[in-house]
């Protein structure tokens, strides 16, 4: 038996709307209250808008030899569905010579690339860059990666921080 089209989708339908759903019951004060510093984080509080700074930060990442790998908006996906909230967007950043060092240090901390950033828009119309340190990203491994994925992450540290200044400037 085929289903037509409107069912065959319905059971994904469903649990996008229960998420959008339980989301914009949350989402409000939750990004309205900000992102603040939290052990491994970086945060950076910029004067730029949220787009402003999505475009910044896109140019830091291209002007830094990284990569932009992935990149992800609930706001987008929130407007497709005539839904505002803030705005918000991570950016997967990443390299393929980081990731084969990285990978032969410890091959299960490869689920933690690409390493993200976060641009997020508060109250006030201005933007908040944050990201987790790839030093902290990379710490549950370190039993096994040793001391090549500590070295890993403490340069990624600098790229990172590198961008993220460029970005907030």
């Amino acid at each position: 038996m085929t289903r037509s089209r409107s069912t065959r989708y319905l059971p994904l339908i469903l649990l996008v709307m229960a998420w959008t759903a339980s989301f914009s019951a949350v989402s409000s004060p939750a990004l309205s209250a900000g992102i603040s510093e939290r052990p491994g984080w970086r945060v950076i509080e910029t004067r730029h808008s949220f787009p402003e700074l999505v475009e910044k930060l896109d140019q830091s990442i291209k002007a830094s030899g990284m990569n932009l790998v992935t990149q992800a908006s609930a706001s987008d996906g929130a407007a497709a569905q005539g839904i505002k909230i803030p705005g918000n967007k991570v950016f997967g950043v990443y390299r393929n010579d980081y990731a084969r060092r990285m990978l032969s240090a410890s091959t299960a901390a490869g689920i933690e690339a690409p390493i993200r950033f976060y641009v997020s828009e508060q109250e006030d119309g201005t933007a908040i860059l944050s990201w987790k340190t790839p030093s902290f990203v990379f710490s549950p491994y370190l039993e096994e990666g040793g001391a090549a994925l500590e070295i890993l992450g403490r340069e990624l540290d600098g790229v990172f921080e590198t961008i993220g200044k460029a970005a907030a400037e």
